[in-house]
């Protein structure tokens, strides 16, 4: 629990969306004394019914838009991930000096047990769940939470003092951040992604840095080597750096050298289980697999339970989910694939011949280097807004066909694919022109393809 930046109880915080995230900061803050007044600038059956729950436990919700007097007249204010700091509804308070915080900072306030915060681009998800579950062999209770879709606020209310809260924490969450601080941050990547909202990749970088601003020379950063962006991450802050590489020994860290996942200059370094025991798939799991294990270590969890969990973990689900096997096609949902590099992991985890659902919002990165990938598919079948961009950037390399929406594609796919072909949802895109996240997306193709083998991972 850590040292309130303003006064909670008695005092008028607003907050701003009403989806799960502000929903829960909602529900926190009230629990704690504030006068909550919550807002959604959408009307939509869901943030209606979720405004509906908040006013039958008696605070005050509304949609369709935000109160700028009630705004101005907030002792602070609370945004969703999914709100801009820069959003024009938090200019004019901005312009007062009322203090804006994420919801990540704010359930921190109330957080009993020690951080484990999980970032990246790509694979925080399965990390995340990963460490989760490996803190569950070794007996320990785990809070999972943050941006995999359990809100930190919700989960604050629910285990009070659990023995670690392990969080995935995205660039939007870590932007309005005041005194935040994990004992063990873990950072796996850092590639092009969400451009429609940072200018360039600098900012987009800055936000990430921020999971080791309060951090201090107690605390622990875990970086993967491999990745020539985080060389200098955080450079020059307190915390012990650790490093995680699939191919080469390192200092401190995490390595799979010789083929076989070992620890090294950390609590209980040794070997811990061949690579190939893993019940994960795929070489970027081998490098999410090392962060898991570099992380449990600092937590205190010996190989032993290290190992089981890594040989018993098999996924979580819209990523490489085999959701059906129809007529010897395999559709696989990868919904959380929402930008260009996690669709091309996607892509590759598989040899033979695709039928590839992209699209949906764009977000600012180029198509273009899905096109080596993709030359083992026999089609593109592009969905949503971003679908004629797909179309122009890769109609040369591969035969791209506007489906429009996700039914009008796993239609078109099951009259495409061929006994031994993948069906692949790895839109490349956010989910938020036709659903309200990738989960929802995933979901609906899962009820798209049928009931058969649903849960199997690929």
């Amino acid at each position: 629990m850590s040292a309130h930046p303003v006064v909670v109880r008695g005092a008028r915080v607003a907050v701003l969306g009403l989806a799960r995230s502000g929903s829960a900061a909602a529900r926190l803050l009230s629990r704690e004394g504030a006068s909550v007044y919550a807002s959604d600038i959408s009307s939509t059956p869901a943030v209606e019914a979720s405004a509906a729950r908040l006013r039958n436990e008696g605070i005050a919700a509304v949609v369709g838009g935000h109160d700028p007097t009630r705004l101005s007249a907030s002792d602070w204010i609370v945004v969703s991930p999914g709100i801009p700091l820069e959003a024009p509804a938090l200019a004019e308070a901005a312009g007062r000096g009322i203090p804006v915080f994420a919801e990540l900072e704010v359930a921190s306030w109330f957080a009993e047990a020690p951080i484990v915060a999980i970032t990246g681009t790509n694979g925080k998800t399965t990390t995340t769940a990963l460490l989760g579950a490996i803190a569950g062999t070794a007996g320990l209770e785990a809070s999972v939470a943050g941006n995999i879709g359990r809100p930190f606020s919700a989960a604050v209310m629910e285990e009070a003092a659990p023995d670690w809260f392990v969080l995935e924490v995205s660039s939007f969450q870590l932007a309005g951040i005041d005194g935040f601080r994990p004992r063990i941050a873990i950072v796996l990547n850092l590639t092009s992604d969400h451009l429609d909202r940072y200018p360039d990749m600098a900012a987009y970088r800055r936000d990430k840095e921020r999971i080791a601003e309060n951090q201090g020379p107690g605390d622990h950063l875990g970086l993967n080597a491999e990745d020539p962006a985080l060389a200098t991450f955080a450079e020059g802050r307190p915390p012990r750096r650790h490093a995680f590489h699939r191919t080469q020994t390192v200092v401190s860290g995490a390595t799979a050298a010789g083929g076989r996942i070992a620890l090294v200059g950390v609590p209980d370094a040794g070997p811990v289980l061949a690579a190939d025991e893993l019940a994960l798939p795929g070489a970027h799991n081998l490098q999410n697999a090392l962060a898991a294990a570099l992380a449990a270590s600092l937590m205190g969890i010996d190989r032993a339970a290290i190992a089981a969990g890594l040989a018993s973990f098999h996924g979580v689900p819209h990523r490489l989910e085999t959701v059906a096997e129809l007529d010897g096609v395999r559709y696989v949902n990868d919904s959380k694939a929402t930008n260009v590099d996690a669709a091309l992991v996607a892509l590759e985890a598989f040899d033979g011949p695709l039928v590839v659902i992209l699209g949906g919002r764009h977000k600012g990165s180029s198509y273009a280097p899905l096109s080596p990938a993709l030359k083992r598919a026999r089609a593109v079948l592009a969905i949503g807004e971003a679908a004629p961009l797909i179309e122009r950037e890769l109609g040369a390399a591969v035969p791209v066909e506007l489906a429009g929406t996700l039914e009008r594609a796993v239609e078109r796919a099951r009259a495409i694919a061929r006994s031994g072909d993948v069906v692949l949802l790895a839109p490349a895109c956010s989910s938020y022109d036709q659903f309200a996240d990738y989960e929802e997306r995933g979901a609906r193709f899962r009820e798209l393809v049928g009931p058969a083998a649903a849960g199997r991972q690929a």
